[in-house]
């Protein structure tokens, strides 16, 4: 049997990177597709020292339309995991226009092309934003759509939109993941998380304070009704997140959904305390972290984790990693940066 196709949109970032090599270790050919805009070139020579397979790799802007027509008119794909998109929450507040026109003309235009070339088997990257502070714990996948707490966050919610609307028309089958708080790094400590200036996610801005790169962690509000008055929310190792995406790949593939557009949570059922992490990553790294309580965040919810129990039956996926695990990931891959 032929090798399946995959293009990775956004494939050189940190969940789309390691997906790639997860998609390369179950025997998938990948395409990928990256505008470098939030990445650097070396992760696919990184990609390719874990799996011995350098992917192929266009850089492409998916906002310039005739660009991702001709990249479609070159390459027949059998499935598309679509990452691409900017995802800084307080960015999106400030920059709103920008995070319309990137996350949501660049889905539109890759839907375009699956319609009229009739190709099928579409994965988004969504996100647990889209339940915003969720009426009830553990959050299940029924749990009501809130009004988005951020421009990032909306963009998401249409994006889910345009994506149901678009199964229904033309017969496209789709699956949106609904991350939660995806940190960690591969074992082989070849890729992690590099954000590029100050990290906008609690677990770099951990590692760099403990590498003495930042002078203090900044604790965003300890008056939270939780168990120390910090904020709560579901970590996943990076891993576990991107073997969700392989299963749903094949869930499609091999044609097990119920219905052309579905939509699962991919956390680890576990909510963990801003402070409680802070002291696991002590304990994993004998590293004693410089930390301040300052005021809350404007747009940050008091606590948000996954029920996972439709990804584990239907995908036939369940996590396998721990928070400390994913936590001295993060920390061996921090070290490696000098």
């Amino acid at each position: 049997m032929d090798k399946k196709k995959i293009l990775v949109t956004g494939g050189l970032g940190f969940i789309g990177s390691h997906t790639v090599v997860e998609l390369q270790t179950a025997g998938f050919d990948v395409v990928i597709v990256d505008d470098l805009s939030n990445t650097s070139i070396t992760v696919l020579k990184s990609i390719t020292a874990i799996t011995g397979i350098q992917p192929e790799f266009t850089q492409l802007d998916l906002r310039i339309k005739k660009d991702v027509t001709a990249f479609f008119n070159n390459h027949t794909i059998d499935g598309l995991i679509h990452f691409a998109a900017f995802k800084a929450v307080g960015e999106s507040v400030q920059n709103p226009l920008d995070y319309y026109e990137n996350n949501l003309t660049s889905l539109v235009y890759l839907l375009q092309e699956l319609k009229e070339r009739k190709l099928d088997h579409f994965i988004f990257s969504s996100s647990c934003t889209v339940y915003g502070q969720a009426d009830q714990l553990p959050i299940t996948e029924n749990a009501p759509i809130k009004p988005a707490e951020s421009p990032y966050g909306n963009t998401k919610q249409i994006g889910e939109e345009i994506i149901n609307d678009s199964c229904n028309a033309y017969g496209i089958n789709a699956i949106a993941l609904r991350y939660f708080n995806p940190i960690g790094g591969h074992e082989s400590i070849e890729i992690g998380e590099l954000p590029l200036g100050v990290p906008q996610n609690l677990i770099p801005f951990i590692t760099q304070t403990a590498a003495g790169i930042r002078e203090e962690l900044s604790v965003f509000g300890d008056d939270y009704p939780t168990v120390d008055g910090t904020a709560v929310r579901d970590y996943i190792h990076v891993v576990d997140l991107a073997k969700a995406h392989i299963a749903a790949l094949e869930r499609l593939l091999n044609k097990k959904n119920d219905t052309a557009f579905e939509c699962y949570n991919v956390g680890t059922g576990t909510g963990t305390s801003v402070l409680e992490v802070i002291k696991a990553f002590e304990k994993v790294s004998g590293k004693t972290l410089n930390y301040k309580i300052v005021d809350r965040r404007a747009g940050d919810i008091t606590a948000a984790y996954a029920d996972t129990t439709l990804a584990n039956k239907a995908l036939q996926w369940k996590t396998t990693h721990t928070l400390e695990e994913a936590l001295l990931s993060a920390w061996q891959w921090q070290l490696k940066q000098g």
